[in-house]
């Protein structure tokens, strides 16, 4: 058996339960490709989160990286657990607006916001926008001066700190498209602007060193580097920062070769630091933000798949072929991501053969395993791919003119559909007939 799968997931079928739902019944009863989440495991990992902190005193939000997966229900999951969300766009911003989410408890990050999607969050009184970029501070008064309005904000800067993990996902580098560069002093001159400016109420410092981060040197690095930078702007411009945001990228397991830390013990870590180094300033202890994303969702989530064809090569590695592939996780592709899979209906039969799993997109890189160990499959079985809930569903295409999957959310033996599967007729929805 994988040994991701614990035996209290395997029910008396011997088939893959997720959320107390037999999965080989949710592929046949919602069809596949399938993007399932057992919500307890998301409840799970945001009260862990909440609990490191309650149990070190300090104040803090959780703030869920809803780019990770967006979609009205996890918005109301999130809120249902007293948690914070950001948004990186206006269609994260409306879908949170959908669901009900209150506004307050929404950031909003971006690198390029358009002064639509600024005046959308100013309109909603957004509780935080993530100043970026001089063009913003510029862009954002006159938004603010339009409409007669005030706006909390917090500057995102790049520390300088290089994550260990893929460059595509590092992002605290000197040389990154996010944030004000502390080295040049492009920093302190937009601090002087945001403070100059009556109509923006400066809250404190982000940083984000990247994504699936597995060592805590990164993080103690940024948590030390923010308050370095806070006591700095404390003694040029007599500013306290009341918050500090040390972002997300806490890595996890994907693969019986990874081994992260439980995500808490990132934020642990942090905590510990920040009041360690706090404490040699005049600063006063600031509220502590982390923003994770891929740590409260990926784990939860499963991608389930119908075998479909097979080719078998001399001297090469079968190609087992499913029903979904890039179109529904592009991260294999995009970025050489790896994720265990399991038969769903004997997730306890042992490997009798590695095989590649490929998807149906017609595209030869279109391949969501290179390696997978699995016993002897046929036409009709149930893959499960595990740990898919983050950048999975949200990079989603409708490449080939295939339909996006269905979502659905299990809990206690209960499931739910909570993002419908595209018809054929979605694909069309928006296209117009070519008049000559």
């Amino acid at each position: 058996m994988n040994e991701q799968i614990t035996a209290a997931q395997i029910n008396d079928k011997g088939h893959l339960m997720i959320g107390g739902c037999d999965a080989v019944e949710l592929a046949h009863q919602y069809g596949t490709p399938l993007v399932v989440y057992d919500v307890t495991q998301i409840r799970n990992q945001i009260r862990a989160f909440k609990r490191v902190f309650e149990e070190n005193k300090v104040d803090y939000e959780v703030s869920y990286a809803s780019k990770a997966f967006a979609a009205i229900a996890i918005y109301q999951l999130v809120q249902a657990e007293g948690g914070h969300a950001d948004v990186v766009s206006a269609g994260e911003m409306y879908t949170a607006l959908q669901a009900g989410f209150p506004m307050e408890n929404i950031s909003f990050h971006g690198n390029n916001k358009s002064r639509e999607e600024l005046l959308m969050a100013v309109k909603n009184h957004v509780g935080m926008i993530m100043v970026d970029n001089f063009y913003e501070i510029t862009l954002l008064s006159e938004v603010l001066e339009e409409l007669d309005e005030t706006a909390n904000v917090m500057m995102r800067i790049t520390p300088g700190i290089s994550a260990h993990t893929n460059k595509y996902i590092q992002t605290g580098q000197v040389d990154s498209k996010f944030g004000f560069d502390l080295q040049s002093g492009q920093a302190d001159e937009a601090l002087a602007k945001i403070l100059a400016n009556p109509r923006m109420h400066m809250k404190g410092l982000h940083a984000h060193i990247g994504s699936q981060i597995f060592e805590l040197a990164g993080f103690e690095g940024v948590a030390k580097k923010l308050v370095e930078v806070a006591a700095h702007w404390q003694a040029k411009f007599a500013y306290q920062a009341e918050i500090i945001n040390v972002g997300g990228g806490f890595g996890i397991r994907y693969v019986k070769d990874d081994h992260p830390l439980a995500p808490e013990q990132f934020v642990d870590a942090i905590i510990k630091a920040i009041k360690k180094e706090i404490a040699k300033t005049s600063l006063k202890m600031p509220a502590i933000w982390i923003e994770p994303g891929r740590s409260i969702v990926g784990p939860a989530g499963y991608n389930l798949y119908t075998v479909g064809s097979r080719k078998d090569v001399p001297g090469l590695k079968p190609y087992v072929t499913v029903d979904g592939g890039m179109g529904d996780n592009i991260r294999p592709a995009l970025y050489q991501a790896q994720y265990e899979t399991v038969l769903a209906n004997d997730p306890q039969a042992p490997a009798v053969e590695h095989v590649r799993i490929a998807g149906k997109y017609c595209e030869s890189g279109d391949i969501l395993s290179e390696d997978q160990a699995l016993p002897a499959t046929k036409p009709g079985d149930v893959l499960a791919m595990l740990d898919t809930g983050a950048y999975g569903y949200s990079m989603a295409s409708n490449y080939n003119r295939n339909p996006r999957p269905a979502v659905v959310f299990t809990e206690n033996g209960q499931s739910q559909l909570v993002v419908k599967r595209e018809s054929l007729a979605d694909l069309t929805r928006l296209d117009q007939p070519y008049r000559q």
